[in-house]
C-alpha cells in the first residue's frame, strides 16, 4: 500500500507502507496510521506545559500551541483550538459503540484523536490528542527547527 506522507516536514510522495513504518515507531504508526489510541497518562506530552508548538508528527504542519494547552484531567494533551483551522479536520466517528468526532490532519491525514464540547475556552471545545501524532517544538527551537514564524503567538502585550 502507498501512502503520501512526510517525516519531519519533509514532504515524501508516495511512500510506501513499509517504508512509513521504519521511520515511526509501532504506537505513532498505530495511532496515525491505523487510528488508534495510546493509553491515557503514559504518553509522551499529557503533562507538557513549557511554552511552544505541537506540529503533526507525519507531515511537520503547526497544529496547536501550549497556548491553548490545558490540563483536562484526561491524561492525553489537551487544547481549546488548533493554531491553523483548516489544517484540523473533524469526521464523524461511530467506533467502539459510540458517537463522536474524530480530527485528523488534513496535510498528513494523520490520525490526531478527538474533540469533544466540554472544554473551558470560549468555544466550549476540547481537542483530546495522543502525543503519539505530534511532535512538540519548544519556543526557543522555534526558530532552529524553521518554525520561527510562529514566536509571535507567545509575544505577550
Amino acid at each position: 500500500m502507498r501512502l503520501s506522507a512526510s517525516i519531519g516536514g519533509i514532504i515524501l510522495k508516495n511512500k510506501d507502507e513499509n517504508e512509513l513504518k521504519k521511520k515511526l515507531t509501532k504506537m505513532q504508526f498505530e495511532v496515525t496510521q491505523r487510528n488508534g489510541t495510546e493509553p491515557p497518562f503514559q504518553n509522551e506530552y499529557w503533562n507538557e506545559f513549557r511554552e511552544g508548538i505541537y506540529v503533526d508528527l507525519v507531515s511537520g504542519v503547526p497544529l496547536f500551541s501550549s497556548m491553548e494547552k490545558f490540563d483536562a484531567g484526561c491524561g492525553w494533551p489537551s487544547f481549546t483550538k488548533p493554531i491553523q483551522e483548516g489544517e484540523v479536520e473533524e469526521r464523524q466517528d461511530s467506533s467502539h459503540f459510540m458517537v463522536r468526532t474524530e480530527v485528523r490532519s488534513r496535510t498528513a491525514d494523520s490520525h490526531l484523536g478527538h474533540v469533544f464540547n466540554d472544554g473551558p475556552g470560549p468555544n466550549g471545545l476540547r481537542y483530546c490528542i495522543n502525543s503519539a501524532a505530534i511532535r512538540f517544538i519548544p519556543k526557543d527551537e522555534l526558530e532552529k527547527q524553521g518554525y520561527g514564524e510562529y514566536k509571535s503567538l507567545f509575544d505577550t502585550k
